[in-house]
């Protein structure tokens, strides 16, 4: 332990902290989904607007005209039951500017966001403005929609709004759209980033690509001796230090599951299938991984199962080297000796 001192003057401690013993992994980590969202009776119909080149609000109960159209009165709370067309000319009502466009924003220039109160409207739409400079928008600025040849239904339906009154329609939609009064709309969704493995998940990672499962024991403290899977870089108690790395068995038990019957968008297994807690052999810890090789109401807490990797050329930095867990045919272990990991 050393000291530093700070700008106060006063001394603080220093930990070191060793270099780790293992090459830390890191790589491009995306993660990503499609979120999928029925739009309902009042917002599809501004959908389906959008697809036809026209602007729709909805009409409250004092007489004011919502845009986007809202699914209840914001006075009364009563669900909206009349719906309007409003014009796609409007008023700059307040803006900032956006100098630096971010890869999935609306244009690829330098633009202006915008709240822009349409005629016949009384709320304020948030939408883009198409100018060269912030020196050529202004608030009360008139500016009009340019709609997007292929429209699906979404607010960029509108590609951006335009200096300047022009009343000229939309023109007809290039896209097939299905048929009916209900919109869905698919919005994907993703984050990018460089993941970096901590000293204990490098280790773990390792072991995997050589077909070794890893965990560790830890030296002291509320867990000691307890050995996890995957490893921790410290009790996750008291936040001691490992003993040391192990090399597990490939076999363990079922401690609880469950049956997946019902099927989801991406899902890659037909149900249904077992997604289960394994304890494995000498651990203190159970992993959530699938149970296949056998019928799915043929698992049980206690069964005996054993690892199943993929072909040793498929082997990455990855869990997903083990296909899944499979019964080995043993007797299944006693409750006694799993039912504090249950």
């Amino acid at each position: 332990m050393t000291t530093t001192t700070v700008s106060s003057g006063a001394t603080c401690p220093v930990a070191h902290v060793p270099e780790p013993s293992t090459e830390i992994l890191s790589a491009p980590l995306t993660n990503s989904f499609d979120y999928t969202r029925s739009l309902g009776p009042v917002l599809s119909q501004f959908a389906l607007g959008l697809r036809d080149g026209r602007i729709v609000g909805s009409k409250n109960s004092d007489g004011t005209v919502s845009v986007p159209p809202v699914e209840f009165d914001p006075i009364t709370g009563t669900q909206i039951g009349e719906l309007v067309d409003v014009a796609s000319i409007g008023t700059v009502t307040s803006w900032s500017w956006q100098a630096d466009p971010a890869p999935a924003q609306p244009l690829d220039k330098p633009f202006a966001w915008a709240l822009i109160t349409l005629d016949g409207a009384d709320t304020a739409l948030l939408h883009v403005v198409a100018v060269e400079s912030p020196d050529d928008i202004h608030t009360g600025q008139r500016v009009h929609a340019v709609f997007a040849a292929a429209r699906t239904g979404r607010i960029d339906d509108i590609a951006y709004f335009a200096p300047g009154e022009n009343t000229e329609p939309a023109t007809p939609n290039t896209t097939d759209v299905p048929e009916g009064d209900r919109v869905v709309i698919v919005t994907p969704i993703a984050t990018s980033n460089t993941h970096s493995a901590s000293p204990a998940e490098s280790e773990f990672l390792y072991g995997l690509k050589a077909g070794k499962l890893i965990g560790n024991r830890m030296a002291s403290g509320v867990d000691e001796g307890r050995v996890y899977f995957p490893p921790r870089d410290v009790s996750p108690a008291d936040g001691a230090p490992p003993a040391e790395f192990l090399e597990l068995p490939h076999t363990g038990i079922v401690t609880t599951f469950c049956i997946v019957n019902v099927p989801f968008q991406g899902q890659k297994i037909k149900p249904p299938y077992v997604a289960a807690y394994v304890l494995l052999d000498g651990t203190d810890i159970p992993f959530l991984h699938l149970i296949l090789d056998c019928a799915a109401d043929d698992v049980r807490m206690g069964m005996r199962v054993e690892a199943v990797w993929l072909p040793k050329d498929e082997w990455q930095y990855s869990m997903g080297n083990v296909s899944h867990f499979r019964p080995t045919g043993e007797a299944d272990a006693d409750y006694e000796t799993y039912k504090e990991y249950v």
